[in-house]
């Protein structure tokens, strides 16, 4: 990975997408699986949420002893506000960030990089569970109004992952299981999960 980029103009959009999709779920639906069979919608979302959340702490100077981990539960079920609020929280943080800020070393407990590294990290992440969500939900850029999933931050979150991921680096403690092959057409989002050990059925979410 080219550590010279900047990851934030693309971790803020990959937060506002998510966000977005979060927003569109429908309270019935919050039961329904995902393709990380742990996690149903609901503690999905609380996922992203609690690793959102550890990241702006870690931006803003904290320590992973900071971290919440996955959110169980949030005022009235209302989780498209929660999101929003820690999806601005880790952009506003991010944005804080002076060079020397990017460059230093923070420990992220599984490991340790520099903040522009763990940055890339959450932009994956959220790159990732952005095409679980849409699977769950069956979203296919039609059912989204014709509009694709941002195709930069697919490659961004691709790209990381393959480099900071390998196909021989899996089983504890990564918890990522063997690579799986994408479709012919599968775009970033789809070859991303098959990196990632999900199945991809389909060449865009919802296929």
């Amino acid at each position: 990975m080219d550590t010279t980029i900047d990851p934030r103009p693309l971790l803020e959009r990959a937060t506002g997408q998510f966000a977005a999709l979060v927003a569109a779920v429908e309270p019935g639906r919050l039961n329904d699986r995902t393709p990380c069979p742990e996690f149903d919608i609901r503690a999905l979302i609380g996922h992203v949420l609690g690793n959102t959340l550890a990241y702006a702490y870690i931006a803003e100077g904290g320590t992973i002893a900071d971290e919440p981990g996955d959110i169980k539960e949030v005022p009235g079920d209302d989780w498209a506000a929660a999101y929003a609020v820690a999806g601005d929280r880790l952009v506003a943080a991010s944005r804080g960030l002076t060079d020397g800020g990017l460059d230093h070393v923070v420990d992220l407990g599984f490991a340790k990089m520099p903040m522009r590294a763990a940055l890339g990290a959450i932009t994956m992440e959220l790159a990732a569970h952005t095409w679980d969500l849409c699977e769950a939900l069956g979203y296919s850029p039609e059912s989204m109004g014709a509009r694709e999933l941002d195709p930069e931050v697919g490659g961004f979150a691709l790209a990381y992952a393959q480099e900071t991921l390998p196909a021989e680096r899996r089983g504890a403690p990564v918890p990522f299981e063997p690579v799986r092959s994408a479709p012919e057409g599968a775009d970033a989002y789809g070859r991303l999960a098959g990196w990632l050990g999900r199945e991809v059925r389909g060449g865009t979410p919802g296929a």
